[in-house]
């Protein structure tokens, strides 16, 4: 799991709570140490770039109010293309898939986004879902946040079958009640949008890729990886 300062601790915490349950977890960033979240929190990361393995069967990296600062980090889009030439499973959750998307990891992909990143997806060559979930052949990409633990439990399903799966469910009790029907702008209306988008943490990527030509990166992120 890749992680990058300003990420978003639940992008990255709901799938390694169902993920971890399996197999081990690597926490990777440019260095070891402290890893501070958009939220002031910060994760250890255990391995740094020059010191991850070769091979994982499965990358992952989280969005977060730093994504776009995180669109322009080099060293971290070279990560994400060298590993994701070779992973197993190339995923993201959130903003993550703009990530992904800006290392050249999701052309020809559909992919999902959180809502406020979609158009920005759409920029960098991705064929945008609006699914909660997104399984397209070894890529698989989450919606915003809280839809980490549903990929998560995609993704375990896939990895090691879905009655490993549906336990993990039942031992995570995840059995989702939101006290408001307002996790879609479908559902929670034009003036509750209009404030989350007055918030939104992907504004200014919006603004950046918008009126660009969708079949092909801005040049201003440079693809490093040969797409698969």
């Amino acid at each position: 799991m890749v992680h990058y300062p300003g990420f978003t601790l639940l992008d990255l915490a709901g799938p390694e709570a169902v993920l971890g349950l399996h197999g081990q977890v690597h926490l990777v960033a440019a260095s070891r140490g402290p890893v501070p979240t958009d939220n002031g929190a910060r994760l250890e990361a255990g391995i740094a770039y020059h010191e991850a393995p070769d091979r994982f069967d499965v990358l992952f990296v989280p969005g977060g109010l730093a994504t776009n600062r995180a669109m322009t980090d080099v060293p971290l889009l070279r990560f994400l293309a060298a590993h994701g030439a070779r992973a197993g499973w190339v995923t993201s959750v959130c903003s993550g898939s703009l990530l992904l998307a800006a290392a050249g990891l999701l052309r020809g992909y559909r992919a999902a986004a959180h809502w406020l990143a979609r158009d920005a997806l759409a920029a960098l060559g991705a064929e945008v879902s609006r699914d909660r979930v997104v399984v397209d052949r070894h890529r698989v990409t989450g919606g915003g946040v809280t839809a980490g633990i549903d990929f998560g439990l995609v993704l375990l399903a896939r990895l090691r079958g879905e009655e490993a799966a549906q336990t993990t469910q039942l031992a995570m009790e995840y059995d989702p009640q939101p006290p408001f029907s307002a996790g879609t702008p479908e559902t929670a209306g034009p003036v509750i949008t209009h404030r989350a988008r007055s918030n939104g943490r992907f504004g200014r990527a919006r603004s950046r890729h918008r009126g660009r030509d969708s079949r092909r990166p801005p040049e201003s992120i440079h693809p490093f990886a040969a797409r698969r």
